[in-house]
């Protein structure tokens, strides 16, 4: 009975065989093999990394989506808790972002017209009280500071070279309108699905480990919405702060409009600030020099105690960071990254630090 069954396991050997025997298994010790695949892993990399410098813009404003979706996700939670769906919260929240944007473009402006209207129209005798200054006479004098701007003005260029400007300042204004409303409705697609998006991030981990990287995932989020929380109290702050400081110089006319200007460039790290003092400075100065004179004092006063004492406390009790790494994290990450990478830094160290402490620091009292 078992002399069919050793014939076909002849056949079948001496068929497996009509080419040759395999070889034995390519060693992977061997210096070409372990070569050839460091070449193509670095290969790779280069790739990679080119592909990511090429889409870096397009990533940044998923950043911000992303960190806008999780800040803004607490205040659809609480509309959830009153009994909406979490389509009509998404939706009433986007709706009401729509609407203050809308004001805060109807505010500022139509100020800033009247603003720029006005100077042009008061330029030439804006010259001539400036030429009628002693100081500023002496000045224009020794440096011809004056007689160089009229020059400019009356060259046959200076049309052609302000259109361009002009049209360079309008497709830089087009570019940033486009990238903000990607940004928007990227906010927007994240908010709705981000229950989706955790479940299916945290359903890439092992079964066993899924839980707890399920609660420091859910803690980091939480961390990074309370980031843009105590981002908007900070700025909610300086915009206070700055109407009844131009309330109280005499820049009551302008008071409102520079107030939602700086809150609103008080939420871009580093400059955003000093941009927002700047612009009242200016107007200040515009207005009288005691009161730009005024202005420069506050700001420089109120820069200080902001960047270094409000904003990192405020940031310790939102985001559980210490003021120190505050600092630290907002400076290395706007030298490496900009503006961007000051945005991202406090995220970054408030999820850098609850991980050292559940995981790295658990493990070594373990050992």
């Amino acid at each position: 009975m078992s002399m069919p069954e050793a014939d076909d396991d002849r056949d079948e050997r001496s068929s497996d065989e009509a080419f040759g025997r395999p070889g034995a298994r390519l060693d992977r010790q061997a210096p070409y093999f372990r070569g050839f695949f460091f070449t193509l892993g670095v290969l790779t990399a280069l790739v990679l990394g080119s592909a990511v410098q090429d889409a870096a813009s397009a990533l940044t404003l998923v950043l911000i989506a992303t960190v806008l979706a999780v800040g803004l996700d607490p205040v659809v939670a609480f509309l959830v808790r009153r009994g909406l769906s979490r389509s009509l919260a998404v939706t009433a929240v986007a709706v009401g972002a729509l609407v203050f944007v809308a004001v805060l473009v109807i505010t500022i402006g139509g100020v800033l017209r009247t603003q720029v209207v006005t100077f042009i129209d008061d330029a030439p005798r804006l010259l001539d009280d400036l030429r009628r200054n002693r100081t500023v006479a002496q000045l224009d004098r020794k440096f011809h500071i004056i007689s160089t701007v009229e020059d400019k003005i009356k060259n046959p260029g200076f049309a052609q070279s302000t259109f361009d400007t002009v049209f360079q300042a309008g497709l830089t204004a087009a570019n940033a309108i486009v990238n903000t409303v990607v940004v928007f409705i990227l906010t927007v697609y994240f908010l709705s699905a981000l229950p989706q998006l955790k479940r299916a991030g945290y359903s890439l981990a092992p079964a066993s480990r899924r839980a707890r990287i399920g609660k420091l995932g859910d803690e980091i989020l939480r961390r990074v919405g309370g980031f843009v929380i105590g981002a908007v109290l900070v700025a909610l702050m300086a915009g206070s702060v700055t109407l009844v400081f131009t309330l109280s110089v005499g820049l009551g006319a302008y008071a409102l409009p520079l107030a939602v200007l700086v809150a609103l460039l008080d939420l871009v790290p580093l400059v955003g600030a000093i941009l927002g003092a700047s612009i009242v400075c200016l107007v200040g100065f515009a207005t009288s020099l005691p009161v730009g004179i005024t202005c420069v004092i506050f700001y420089v006063v109120y820069e200080l105690i902001e960047g270094y004492v409000v904003y990192p406390r405020v940031m310790r009790a939102t985001v559980d960071v210490p003021e120190y790494v505050t600092i630290v994290a907002v400076l290395v990450g706007g030298a490496v990254a900009g503006i961007v990478g000051a945005l991202l830094a406090l995220p970054t160290a408030a999820a850098v630090l609850l991980l050292v402490r559940e995981v790295w620091v658990r493990r070594q009292d373990a050992v």
